[in-house]
Formats: structure tokens, C-alpha cells, sequence
């Protein structure tokens, strides 16, 4: 069956990919402050707030294109540009942006940024209290940036003062609270327009959308027992992690591959099939569920396709 040591050295460099597009709350906190609160993982999730001021201006620091297994409202004084998916917004004056772990984003020009708040969470926080990713600002397909006009600045303002103060007081039940003016501000942006108007293709969008999509797919990989089962099969699944529509991403990556989404899908999983059929121990059952196949049998269809024999031939061979 052979052993695990060119499995391992695959391992390690896709491990490291994907730690380097995807942040955890460990990496925010780590590349923001230099530090880890002791309270970072409990029962009641985590929450927390922060003021811009220090990172904004001639004091901004780069933000990576990443996409975060946590969630992130901010409300952002003076002028950017945010790049999420084929989108790429300017932000004139001020606004109030949600980003969630379903899509990579990037704000750039933050220098022009003179203050601001925001607070983060992960999922965990709202178990039992609801779920916010059934509303539009947390969904793949939704609006996430809100420029406000400065009567709104003042009125999400208050929300985020009441925010700080709960959080920095010693009620017993303070995350309800907090979990609350969430919601307030979730409830605030959908009633107000999106700046529709001001989101704009960028020039070299087709290229970042296959871009992403070959770094989505890469994150899948390896199937290990860290990492059990892969998540997106088709081009359709793909585009909704990207929020586009998938005639746009089929373009896109075609143009750039000058082959298709669905090939390329294809590829990688026939790729790692070869490679847990030769170098892991798990039945051809525990692969075909690794890959997302429904039936064992389809994924011996799927090798005896590809590689004119079946997956035990393949092993043995």
C-alpha cells in the first residue's frame, strides 16, 4: 500500500495554502494585536469590539486578500475600495460593510480611512439564538456594503457605542444584549439602499474569478483525516461560494484555461483519488465519501472512465 511520506510532504504544502487563504479568529487576533485573548474559544462563542482609529490613516496596515472563518461588521469613516468576488465598490464618504466566512474580500486605499468601528464574531456565538446567515447581508448572493448619509453615520454610531459599553460592562447577560444590537444593525442595512450605483466590474475581474476558483478548489485538498470529505463538486457550487452567476464563472475560468470549470473539477479529483487509492488505507467506500460521490459505484465508474481499470486494479497495480 506503500506509506504516508509523499502524502505528508503534499499535506504540509497544501495545509500551508490554505492557512494562507483562510484566517481563523487566532490568526486575526495574532495579526492584529501580537496577542490571543484567554477567552478566545468558550461556550458561548466569541464576540468582540474594536475601534479603527489606531489602524487607519498613515497608521493602515495591508489587509490580505483572505477569506475569514469568522464574521466582521464594520463601520468604516472616509474613503476605500473593497474588492469580494467580480465586485469591486468605492466607498465615497462612509459605510457600514458585513463580511462573513463565505467570501474573500479586500479593502485597499486605507490610508484614506480615518476612523471607524467593528465588531467580530463566529458562528457559535448565535448557536441556539438564531441564525444570521439566513439574512441577505450574510448571504453569498446579498449586498454587503452600505454607504450611509451622515444622519445614518450618527444613528449606527449610537449602536456601536451601546456596543462598546455592554461589552465593557459587568451584566450577567451582556452577550444577549450584544447579539441584539447585532441584529440591530443587521435590520438597519436592509433597510437602506445599497450603493448599487457604485459597484463597478474591475478591469481584471474574469482573471481574479478564476483565480479564486482554482483557490477554492485547491483548499479542498488533501483529503485527509483532518480534513474527511471535500464540499464543492460542481461549477454551480463554485459560483455561489463566489457570488457569481455560473455562465460568468464557466467564462471566466475558460478563458483563462481554455478548459472547463467542470473539467478542471474532474481533474483534481481524479488527482486525489489516485493518490488516497495508492497511499491511504481507507476502503474504496471511505474515498468515494471523501470525494463527495454518492454511491461507491459511481466512483468506480469514475476510475474505470478515467483510467480503464477500477479502483482495486488501480490499488494493486
Amino acid at each position: 500500500m506503500g506509506t504516508f511520506v509523499q502524502r505528508g510532504i503534499v499535506k504540509d504544502f497544501f495545509v500551508n495554502f490554505r492557512m494562507q487563504l483562510v484566517e481563523n479568529l487566532e490568526d486575526f487576533y495574532k495579526r492584529k494585536f501580537d496577542w490571543i485573548p484567554d477567552n478566545l474559544k468558550n461556550e458561548i462563542g466569541h464576540f468582540n469590539i474594536f475601534n479603527l482609529e489606531t489602524y487607519a490613516g498613515k497608521n493602515a496596515r495591508p489587509i490580505p486578500y483572505k477569506r475569514r472563518d469568522f464574521y466582521k461588521i464594520m463601520l468604516v469613516k472616509g474613503s476605500g475600495t473593497v474588492h469580494y468576488a467580480d465586485k469591486v465598490l468605492e466607498v465615497q464618504k462612509q459605510a457600514l460593510s458585513f463580511s462573513n466566512p463565505h467570501i474573500p474580500y479586500k479593502w485597499e486605499s486605507t490610508e484614506n480611512i480615518w476612523g471607524g468601528v467593528y465588531c467580530i464574531f463566529d458562528r457559535h456565538f448565535f448557536k441556539d439564538f438564531g441564525s444570521v446567515d439566513r439574512y441577505e447581508v450574510f448571504q453569498p448572493q446579498g449586498e454587503h456594503i452600505f454607504e450611509l448619509s451622515d444622519i445614518q453615520l450618527v444613528e449606527v454610531e449610537k449602536i456601536f457605542d451601546t456596543m462598546i459599553k455592554e461589552i465593557q460592562s459587568d451584566y450577567a447577560h451582556k452577550y444577549d444584549v450584544l447579539r441584539n444590537l447585532v441584529y440591530e444593525l443587521i435590520h438597519y442595512a436592509m433597510k437602506i439602499q445599497p450603493v448599487q450605483n457604485r459597484i463597478v466590474k474591475s478591469p481584471s475581474a474574469s482573471t481574479r474569478i478564476a483565480s479564486l476558483f482554482m483557490e477554492l478548489l485547491e483548499r479542498q485538498f488533501p483529503v485527509d483525516e483532518d480534513h474527511r470529505q471535500i464540499n464543492l463538486r460542481t461549477a454551480s457550487d463554485f459560483a455561489q461560494q463566489l457570488n457569481v452567476h455560473v455562465n460568468h464563472l464557466n467564462r471566466a475560468v475558460k478563458e483563462h484555461t481554455q478548459k472547463t470549470t467542470t473539467s478542471i473539477i474532474k481533474e483534481r479529483i481524479l488527482k486525489e483519488s489516485k493518490l488516497l487509492l495508492r497511499k491511504s488505507h481507507w476502503d474504496i467506500a471511505e474515498i468515494a465519501y471523501a470525494l463527495d460521490f454518492k454511491e461507491p459505484t459511481h466512483f468506480s465508474n469514475f476510475i474505470k472512465k478515467h483510467l480503464q481499470v477500477s479502483p482495486t486494479q488501480f490499488r494493486n497495480n
